[in-house]
């Protein structure tokens, strides 16, 4: 088992990229960027120097793409992830771009919300999404990278369906437990019964469920929402993931989010049960 936290990528804070996560006694995290025009060989050549100094690894590279981007039940669907089509272009570029860096970086894989994938595969929007994401799955799988989508928009199922549909082999899921409460989409633990062996990372992040249909659930501490990690965690073993948990605790930086992740790393140790 392995530990790790979220960590986003900033110029001005290049020379302390990683000391984050070693003051949490932790040694590897998921590298996150929205601003594509930031990932050029220079910033990844200060990334792989930062890595090297610190003895923290990249487990993945979130890799984010232009606005907009709404997380809410109105605009989120027009405005998320390859399924709006006045985006996806750019955002294919974006992408692609975010691959590239990941291997530069030495990342094995790049993540990203796809949006709300159309769950009647009849639907006209659906091939074309498809499409979009095996472009980015074959571009990916040409440069070594694997490509995981991250849980939220979409249930499991079409989830699945996609992954076995484009069946290039290096597709999988960031499971992200908060996501699929908050946005309404499913129970995590039942999630494992359907797309448990494609499960590469989990985000360690909680949630409840929606409690009005325009907004999504509210997300909280680890151990105080719904994600239920003393089954989940164990339950993962059981099927035999072994990737890296990234604790993500989406408050602001300070003394607050520092106590919850610290305790986080506790109590996953705890129920891992090594």
């Amino acid at each position: 088992m392995r530990i790790g936290v979220i960590t986003s990528l900033r110029p001005e804070r290049i020379d302390t990229l990683f000391d984050r996560v070693r003051d949490f006694g932790l040694s590897t995290c998921q590298l996150v960027c929205w601003k594509s025009d930031l990932l050029t060989a220079d910033m990844a050549a200060a990334v792989v120097k930062q890595s090297q100094r610190s003895g923290v690894d990249v487990c993945a590279f979130w890799a984010g793409y232009c606005p907009p981007a709404k997380w809410n039940f109105t605009e989120g669907p027009i405005t998320l992830g390859l399924v709006p089509p006045q985006y996806r272009a750019q955002r294919l570029i974006d992408l692609k771009r975010g691959a590239d860096f990941a291997r530069m970086i030495g990342a094995p894989a790049i993540i990203t919300h796809c949006g709300f994938i159309p769950e009647n595969m009849t639907d006209p929007e659906y091939p074309p999404v498809v499409d979009a994401i095996r472009e980015i799955a074959v571009y990916c799988q040409e440069r070594g990278l694997e490509f995981w989508f991250e849980t939220g928009q979409e249930t499991p199922v079409v989830l699945l369906r996609v992954i076995q549909e484009i069946n290039t082999g290096n597709l999988g899921i960031n499971l992200d437990p908060a996501n699929l409460l908050m946005y309404g989409k499913g129970n995590p633990l039942d999630s494992l019964e359907v797309f448990g062996s494609y499960v590469r990372n989990l985000h360690v992040k909680d949630g409840l469920p929606p409690t009005d249909g325009m907004n999504l659930g509210k997300e909280v501490q680890v151990g105080k929402g719904r994600a239920d990690f003393p089954r989940l965690v164990p339950r993962l073993r059981e099927l035999g993931f072994d990737g890296e948990l990234v604790i993500e605790r989406e408050i602001k930086e300070g003394e607050e989010q520092n106590r919850d992740i610290r305790e986080t790393i506790e109590n996953l140790k705890l129920w891992w049960g090594d």
